[in-house]
This record gives C-alpha cells, structure tokens and sequence, in this order.
C-alpha cells in the first residue's frame, strides 16, 4: 500500500492505552481471532455444500487476489482521504463480507465475496492496512528496537489467530446441540461480521486526519535496486507459500486423514501458538545472528518438515512435523519486514513497505487454485513438496544476495 509515513496531524504514535497505534494493535487481534477461525470454517463449509478441492483453491486464489487489488486501490486514494474514514470503511467491509459468505452457495457469488471481501484463507496477515502500520511501527521504533517491536505486532496477530482457531470448534458444539452442519457453519460467519463491526467502533477512536502527502508520495531513491530485488525474492516465497494456504492445508488434513473440524481447530490453536511465540524467539535470535541469517537458517529446517509432512504414514506423524514447521516457519516475518525498513531511507520505509508486500500478495494468489487442483490428484501432498523445494530455493538467494548489506544495529 502506497501509504503516506504514519504521522497523522498532530497525532503521535505512540503505545500509550489511547494512541492511535494501541488501537491498531487491537485491532490486528480481532483481525486475527476472525481469520484464526475463518480459514478452518471456508473449506469446511464449501465441503459441506460439496464443493471439492480445487472449487475451494480458486475461491482461496480470488480472495488474496482481491486482496492485492484492493490493497494497490487504497494505496493510491489514502493520501486523499480521512484515515479514520478509511479504516472503518475496511471494517465495515468485514462486516459485509461475514453477511454475504452464508447468503451465497454457488460458486460465482462465492467468488464474488471472496474478491470483494476481507476473509484471509492464508495464514498470514494480509490486507490494506498492513503497509501502513509497518511503517507506523518502523517509525516509532529506534533500530535496536525495531526488531522487537515487529515481533510483538506479529505476536498479537498470531495469538488472537490461535484462539480463533480454537473457536472453530463451536459448529461440532453447536451441532450437538441440534444444529445443522449449514447452519453451524454459517453462524460463524455471522461471528466474523460481528468483529468487523467491533472494529469499526474502534476505529472511530482514532483522531481525524491524513497521512501526510509529502511522505505519501516519497519515491524509492538510493534503496530502488535493493527494494526491487527483495520484492522478487519475497514474492517466491510468497508463491510459494500459497500451495499451502491455511485452507488448502485444512482441507489436506481433512482429505488426507479425515480430520474433524474441532481436531483441525485445536490442532491450528497448538500451530498457531508455536508461531506466535516464535516471534520474539526471533527477535532475540536476530541480536545475536543477524536478521539475513535467521531468515534463511529458522525457513530451511521449517521447508524439509514440511516436505516430510506430505509423505507421513499416518496422521499423528503428519502433525508432529506440521508443528515443528510452524515452530520455525513464521520467524521471518519479524525479521524480513525489520531488515526491510532498516536497509532503506527513513524517507522511503512507505514506499518500500507498498513495493514488498503487493508483489507478495499477487504472487500468493496464484499457487491456491493451481493446489487445489493438485489436491485432487493421487499424491495429495504435491503441493506441500513444491512449496517446501521452492522456498529452500527462496532461501538460499536471498543469503546469496543480501548477506553483506547489513542493517544499522549490525553494522558494527
């Protein structure tokens, strides 16, 4: 998102209970909580409208490439408009998308939502505001403190994602009780509206303002080449990972092992932990090895558990490795957005977050359809041995290319 330097009037940001950054925290979590559950409940309930895997990999693929569409749209308007505005105008498409997913069962008006609407089915956080509070954090934060600082926005996101995993287990309750399998499902939809439109009140927290359109409109100077380059390189890895988009990797479990929705729930609460505590592990790692080096040597080990994964025997080994993967997986999330707002001018950190992470949002919109179809053929865990081969390829360049240029804090 091409998203001005967070410097909103004369608003600082600062992590005080009522500045604008605390409020974003909060609602990354609710973000989180909601995409936690929604990437086990979306394969769930097109399974039940009995729809199969490559049905559920192209709605996968129209949801993240909305998803970069929208991000590039509000990048270019943003400047030009109200934030506060903006923000709410994001939850209350949360909203609407909660209410449209139970109202539609074939499939182009499932497209249609999934485009259109905010459900994330990777594991990541993606969205239009993204960008934007990447650099509000990079801002903020002095280099030998940046590092952390992006570990525990990561931390927040991916604890809030845990317990929305564990809450995909209310269908089987709710079904126990009486309900319908449908009508199960829908009603977390229905849970999903209701935190956008908790988000959207939060929102109205925040102060009026713009982001300043001077910083808005900085280009990528000196930095360019590096920016491109790690932008070609995040995109791989991004592609990559979208062969094993959380709800292709649901829907694999289910497929595979016949897992049950409130197995598959606790199984992505325990993941989704281990990454979310990963996270300063990361940051501590960083201080001592470097942000390159514990980008690549925590992603490899991470990439050949996952390869094992799709050749287990049975489930209970199939799992085992999945967890160790997630143990490590997610350590460069913290790492990678730090090292890219320190090799950069202050200047251009806005630029720089809008030209890594669009790329990688359209390159991970690609790979779920090409899975899903993937999925329905006779090795079902093909798309965990592509994803897993090409991001130890992702790896191994970027160590090859970035292993000299050293951030601030490591120039020393």
């Amino acid at each position: 998102m091409d998203a001005g330097r967070p410097d909103i009037a004369d608003t600082t940001f600062q992590t005080t209970p009522r500045s604008p950054i605390a409020v974003l925290y909060l609602a990354r979590g609710l973000r989180g909580f909601g995409d936690g559950f929604a990437i086990i409940i979306l394969p769930a309930y097109m399974t039940a409208l009995g729809y199969d895997a490559a049905s559920v990999g192209i709605v996968a693929t129209a949801s993240l490439l909305g998803t970069a569409l929208l991000t590039l749209l509000v990048g270019w308007i943003a400047p030009r408009h109200d934030l506060r505005g903006l923000l709410i105008l994001g939850a209350g498409l949360m909203v609407a998308t909660g209410l449209a997913f139970p109202q539609a069962e074939r499939i182009l008006p499932m497209l249609l939502v999934a485009f259109i609407g905010t459900i994330n089915p990777s594991a990541g956080d993606l969205g239009v505001l993204v960008p934007l509070e990447h650099a509000a954090l990079a801002h903020g934060a002095a280099d030998d403190k940046r590092t952390a600082a992006f570990a525990r926005y990561s931390l927040t996101g991916a604890l809030a994602a845990a317990a929305g995993a564990l809450a995909a287990t209310l269908p089987d309750v709710l079904m126990a009780r009486g309900a319908t399998e449908l009508g199960a499902l829908r009603a977390m939809f229905y849970a999903y509206a209701a935190l956008g439109l908790i988000s959207a009140l939060l929102y109205g927290r925040l102060p009026r303002a713009r982001a300043q359109q001077e910083a808005a409109h900085a280009p990528l100077g000196p930095s360019r080449r590096t920016v491109y380059k790690l932008a070609a390189l995040f995109s791989v890895d991004a592609f990559a990972g979208g062969f094993v988009a959380q709800s292709l990797l649901v829907l694999w479990l289910f497929e595979r092992f016949d897992l049950s929705l409130s197995a598959a729930g606790m199984f992505f609460f325990w993941s989704s932990t281990l990454s979310a505590f990963s996270y300063p592990v990361a940051a501590w790692i960083a201080r001592r090895a470097g942000l390159v080096n514990t980008m690549v040597f925590t992603h490899i080990p991470s990439s050949i558990f996952l390869i094992m994964a799709a050749f287990a025997p049975n489930l209970t080994i199939a799992l085992a490795l999945l967890l160790l993967r997630s143990a490590l997986s997610q350590m460069d999330v913290p790492t990678r957005t730090s090292y890219v707002m320190a090799v950069v001018t202050p200047q251009e950190r806005p630029a720089a977050a809008s030209v890594t992470a669009v790329p990688r949002s359209l390159a991970s919109a690609i790979s779920p359809a090409i899975a899903g179809t993937l999925l329905t053929m006779a090795f079902s865990g093909l798309p965990l041995v592509i994803c897993g081969g090409l991001k130890i390829a992702y790896d191994v360049a970027l160590l090859l290319s970035f292993r000299h240029i050293k951030p601030p804090e490591e120039a020393g």
